[in-house]
């Protein structure tokens, strides 16, 4: 694929769709894109478009997904579900070797599996940009990934541009979207009655060519214009990322990890749903017999506490060193892993949290606790901040005068004995298992 879009955009009618997935299922391509099910909208086959979410879409907010219909019979009107396109380049669970005992001797296999060849249909600006941090986890990095590349390299991808948003939406502050600008083959813009196309790449340019495509009209572009226009204009979520990384590694023992842990379940849903997360851990099945074992890769997260298990002990003991090596990962030292951010702006992590944690609030709760702490260094500052002591109210919904929680706290909540030990060298953000990928 090329970074941009490099073709005069073309219109695809509605009534002419059903050609695109019958040219794609003659090459030999297996369609997944949003289907309905399981009371949310998450990625399946689609063989025909009767199996897209025609009139439906989701209602999202922290700790809230419902899919409601539509007042139109929009096929892409909804944001994102759940599930992310990782789950087919990087199944949950893949089997890397067997191994045979044969008249006494174990005999070790690599495992080959069909590399199965998907065409991804309906993938947002952000889940591109996505799909481009996991390349340069598994394909770029010093140890390429085979199973990884070998489906990434067959896969096909037919991205969809935003007209709508989320309240749970920050992909503008990621740069990530809503726009869909690169690492597609074809992009689509939903109209009424059909979609605006841009072709992305040569194999994109050879599927449009059998494809019952007219010259988009200068009203049908201005309308995909203003549609995705529309989706901007609709996002209200932000996150301020200059000096992130910064302020984030500078602040490893703030008390503010005690607030969020004194909410945070550990439940590993924000990892689960999230689209760039890859923390895998391996395990050995054995048969009945004892005389077959299979060694499988299956996904991990590292709010799991067994994860950093090493050597006799947890590495990350509490629900804080937790949640802090997942924030600190992801939005700082991501950067010195893979050059770039480990969020997209998707806004999963916060619809799937049980307990509506939202990461762009904890980062603010963390940048107004510096700039007061800013001010608090001000010649005079002291007089200033007696006279308002106990007016207003800070971040989380604590007092300005003591906007965080003081004390120590374990996996319940409650506070830790005093006796606990200091968090050791071993319990800072990048200190990984050996079973991390992550901390690679």
């Amino acid at each position: 694929m090329v970074d941009q879009a490099t073709a005069d955009e073309q219109y695809l009618a509605k009534a002419d769709f059903q050609v695109l997935l019958d040219v794609l299922a003659g090459e030999g391509y297996e369609v997944l894109g949003p289907t309905l099910g399981e009371g949310a909208i998450v990625y399946g086959p689609v063989r025909r478009v009767d199996d897209l979410p025609r009139g439906w879409t989701d209602e999202q907010e922290a700790g809230h997904y419902r899919l409601v219909r539509r007042n139109d019979e929009a096929w892409f009107g909804f944001v994102v579900g759940p599930q992310s396109w990782k789950q087919y380049l990087f199944p949950p669970r893949t089997r890397l070797l067997t191994a045979k005992c044969e008249h006494g001797t174990w005999k070790m296999q690599p495992a080959e599996e069909p590399v199965p060849k998907y065409a991804f249909l309906g993938v947002r600006a952000c889940e591109l940009a996505a799909l481009d941090v996991q390349d340069r986890v598994f394909m770029h990095s010093a140890f390429p990934d085979p199973h990884y590349v070998r489906r990434r390299q067959q896969a096909l991808v037919i991205a969809v541009n935003c007209t709508q948003a989320a309240p749970t939406c920050f992909c503008t502050s990621m740069a990530t979207g809503p726009r869909c600008r690169q690492g597609f083959d074809l992009a689509l813009t939903e109209l009424a009655e059909g979609f605006v196309l841009e072709i992305g790449s040569p194999r994109g340019r050879e599927l449009a060519a059998r494809l019952p495509l007219a010259p988009a009209s200068e009203q049908q572009c201005r309308d995909a214009a203003d549609a995705r226009a529309q989706a901007e204009q609709q996002i209200t979520r932000h996150l301020a990322t200059a000096g992130l990384r910064e302020l984030l590694l500078s602040n490893l023992n703030h008390p503010h990890w005690d607030d969020v842990a004194a909410r945070c379940l550990s439940c590993a849903n924000c990892t689960m749903v999230c689209p760039t997360c890859f923390c895998s851990s391996v395990e050995e099945v054995s048969d009945l017999l004892g005389e077959q074992i299979a060694r499988e890769r299956v996904w991990d997260s590292c709010f799991n506490p067994q994860f950093s298990y090493v050597h006799g002990g947890l590495v990350r003991h509490n629900i804080r060193s937790r949640y802090r090596q997942w924030l600190t990962h992801k939005l700082a030292t991501w950067h010195d892993q893979f050059g770039t951010s480990g969020c997209v702006g998707c806004g999963r992590c916060i619809s799937w949290c049980p307990v509506g944690i939202d990461l762009t609030q904890e980062v603010a709760g963390f940048r107004a606790a510096a700039d007061r702490a800013l001010f608090d260094r001000r010649p005079g500052a002291g007089e200033h901040a007696a006279s308002v002591s106990g007016q207003g109210r800070g971040p989380s919904g604590l007092s300005a005068s003591r906007p965080f929680l003081q004390q120590p706290r374990g996996e319940t909540g409650r506070p830790l004995p005093d006796e606990a030990p200091e968090l050791g060298q071993s319990d800072a953000p990048g200190s990984e298992s050996p079973r991390s990928t992550e901390g690679r």
